[in-house]
Formats: C-alpha cells, structure tokens, sequence
C-alpha cells in the first residue's frame, strides 16, 4: 500500500517535505526550509529520518523557500536524482536559492563576529556552491500536460495563482496495479487578483492533502487598490511613502496597482524607487512568462504601448551606491522595499525619521511574514511600532507627533498580533500514518 511520511510543515507550517513511496520508490513533494522561530530553524540542522540517498526523485509546487529552501542539503547529504519543475519555477529558484545561501553565510559570519555559536567556526545551513549543485539537478516538467516520473508515478500540474509558476499537483500513484490520486495544494492562491490566472478547481482526488497557513482567519474585504491610493493621496503632498513587499509576487502586484492607479490618475505621479536587485529580476522573469498572465494583464500587454509592471517614473536600484543615492531624493516619493530582513528597511526609515510625513502603506495583501516579524524587534529598538494598517499589512512606521502625524498614530497603535496556528502531525488519508515531523534536539 502506498505510504505517505510528513517531514515538514505538521505541527507549524514551513518547511514542506511529503515522502511519497509505492514499490520501493521514494518520491519528494516538495523540500522546504522551516522558518520563523530559533526552535522551528533549529529543525533545518536536524538529520532527515531517512537517508536522503535513497529519494529517488524531488518534485516542486513552486519557488518559495519553505517548499524548495532544502534541497541544497538534501543534495549535500547524498540525493543525486532529479528535482523536478515548470520553468518558471527552476528560473525563480535560480534567483531564490543562492540568495538563500548567501543569507546563511551571512549568519555564520555574523555568528563568528558576535562569538555565538554550537560549531567553531560557526557554519552556515549551506553555501553558494551548494546550493548551485542542487540547481543542477533540476529538470523541466510540463506545465499542464501530464508527466510519467515512473511506473509507479506521473503527475499533472494545475495553477494555484499563489506566484509565478506555482501549481497544484495531481499524483498518480501505481502500486500493483492499481492506482491512487492524490492532489497536494502547495499554497493558493486568491481569487480576481491582478496579474495571475485564477487558481484552479480540482474535479476529483482519492485524497487532498491541503496546506492552510492561514486557514483560520476571513480575508479583509473592499478594495487594496483603494487603500493604497487613499494613504498616498494623504501623504504625497510632502511626505515619503515607505512600502515593504516580498521580492516574488508582492512587489509585482504592487508595481501593477501603482501603475493602474497613476494610469486612472487617482494618485498623483510620484518617483517610485524598488530597492531590490532580486525584485528587478523577478519582475523580468514575470513579465517573461505569459502562460501565467490572466486576461485582463494579457489585454494590457496586447495593446503594445504599455507595459503593465512598469510606471512612467520608475527608478530601479541593484547597486548599494543606488540604494544610498535615494537618501538624496527630498520630494515626494514612493520607496518600495523587498528586502525583509531589516538592513535595507531600517536604512530607509531612519534616513526618514522625522521627515513630517513618512506612512506605512498596505502592501496589497498580508505582507506581514515571517521576515518581518524577525525584524521587528531590531527596528522597535529604532524608535519603530510595527503598524497595521486597515488590516491590510502590518509594517514598521514610526510613532509621530503634532496634528501631521495624529491620523498615522492612530494606525501605529494597531499592533499586529500574529497568530501562530498549530497544525496536526499526520492526517487520516487512508494511507500508511507515518507521520514523523522533525523534532529539534
């Protein structure tokens, strides 16, 4: 009988690791990093329960790290099959897996500077060079037609609409000749947003095992594109609007609103600066695959003389002398910020501190992650509340005084309180429960 082992994302909801076996054969869902608390990044130093030279093939939902973070080790420790995706997800990991690499080494080194660590000399998860070993093993998969992985495995991949090239996947497994389906979700997207396509409906699965980070909470209603226009319409006569957004996916959609938004001439033209080499290329990798647009984004992109994720005054960063040059910019601006790990975004926010009219602005959906939640204490230390603003987002913005500042106060005072919601270790699939979370030693 078919066996399913969770080896990630029970009991939290990073780092994604299904182990699929049908006659011997041992198939990865998905290789996630865990992220968010020390006790959940602990686990990714944790030994996998089985031997990672025996997977014979990994297979990817989509780019983001907490699905694909891993695979790095995994190839370090012995894997040395085929890791399996669409092109738009093998294009974004080229970007997102040496980036991870590089943060890794970062921590060692600063380990090594400020002299804490359980290794002498502190060592990072992986490095560059291994995360470029296991960008090598990759192997391009169709986008919607099926693909036989084995006798004993093929797959069809649906849209999920959650970044570019992400997918839902039907599993066919075959063991002694009869089969099974099972759907993985990896992360949905929502509906009637700019840019993607529609996530898909599934029409039939023997199982569905669905990821739900955020299964216990409504999504805000009325209209981003609103709130967006009202905090820089209140803010655009003499101040600096100051917007984080993850490098894939929500600085994509920011720029689109921006960029409708100026088009309806509901807000007035202002500079906007992205502050993210990664954003830059990510948004050239997006505007690349078209497969993924929907309608209304491919309209836009048929009429030849616009480009959808592009304003009329954008200024594009990819060096740090370019990032420090926007210390010189004075007027009114836009500055979009993708990364979230605090240097780039407290660097910004005090070079305006003071400045009469610096506002948090909602970054088009829950842009409030992980990595900002890690900066949060650092940048509370600066003088900075971490701000929700209409439910929206929830940024750093700091507490200002006088009548100028009030109405911003008012959303400082909104804490964000994030809800850390536990998820169970196995779930009932009919299957062999062997459920065997990583447990941090």
């Amino acid at each position: 009988m078919p066996k399913i082992t969770f080896l990630g994302a029970a009991g939290t909801v990073t780092g994604s690791k299904y182990l699929v076996e049908a006659e011997g054969k041992r198939l990865l869902v998905d290789c996630g990093l865990f992220e968010g608390s020390k006790e959940l990044k602990q686990r990714n130093w944790n030994n996998l329960p089985i031997d990672p030279a025996t997977i014979d093939w990994v297979l990817l939902t989509h780019a983001h790290i907490d699905h694909t973070g891993y695979l790095p080790r995994l190839v370090h420790a012995g894997f040395a099959g085929p890791i399996f995706a669409n092109a738009a997800t093998r294009e974004l990991c080229q970007l997102l897996l040496p980036d991870s690499a590089r943060l890794q080494e970062e921590d060692a080194q600063y380990a090594a500077k400020k002299g804490y660590s359980s290794h002498n000399p502190p060592l990072p998860l992986y490095t560059v060079t291994q995360a470029q070993d296991a960008l090598n093993r990759f192997r391009e998969i169709p986008r919607a037609d099926t693909f036989a992985i084995s006798p004993q495995f093929s797959v069809r991949s649906h849209d999920a609409g959650h970044i570019l090239g992400s997918t839902w996947l039907e599993l066919t497994i075959t063991e002694k000749g009869k089969q099974t389906l099972v759907v993985f979700s990896g992360d949905l997207g929502r509906y009637n947003q700019p840019i993607l396509k529609d996530p898909e409906a599934p029409t039939r699965a023997d199982f569905l095992l669905c990821e739900s980070t955020y299964g216990d909470r409504d999504h805000p209603t009325g209209s981003v594109a609103d709130q967006l226009a009202d905090v820089i319409n209140r803010v655009a006569k003499r101040g600096v609007v100051v917007i984080p957004a993850f490098a894939v996916g929500r600085t994509q959609t920011l720029m689109y609103y921006l960029r409708e938004l100026d088009d309806q001439k509901k807000i007035p033209h202002l500079p906007v600066y992205v502050d993210s080499p990664m954003a830059i290329s990510v948004t050239d990798i997006y505007a690349r695959y078209h497969e993924d647009h929907d309608l209304d984004f491919t309209a836009l992109e048929q009429q030849g003389d616009k480009d959808p994720l592009n304003l009329r005054d954008v200024h594009m960063t990819r060096s740090v002398e370019d990032s420090k040059k926007i210390n010189n910019v004075n007027s009114p601006c836009i500055i979009e910020i993708a990364k979230l790990r605090g240097q780039t975004l407290r660097h910004h926010l005090r070079q305006r501190h003071g400045y009469r009219r610096t506002h948090p602005a909602p970054s088009c959906s829950q842009t409030a992650g992980r990595s900002q939640r890690r900066a949060a204490g650092r940048l509370s230390r600066d003088g900075y509340q971490w701000a929700s603003f209409a439910g929206r987002c929830a940024i750093p913005a700091p507490l200002r005084t006088g009548s100028a500042g009030a109405r911003g106060n008012r959303h400082a005072r909104s804490a964000l309180r994030a809800r850390r919601t536990q998820r169970t270790s196995s779930m009932a699939l009919g299957f062999h429960r062997s459920a065997t979370p990583n447990v941090p030693r």
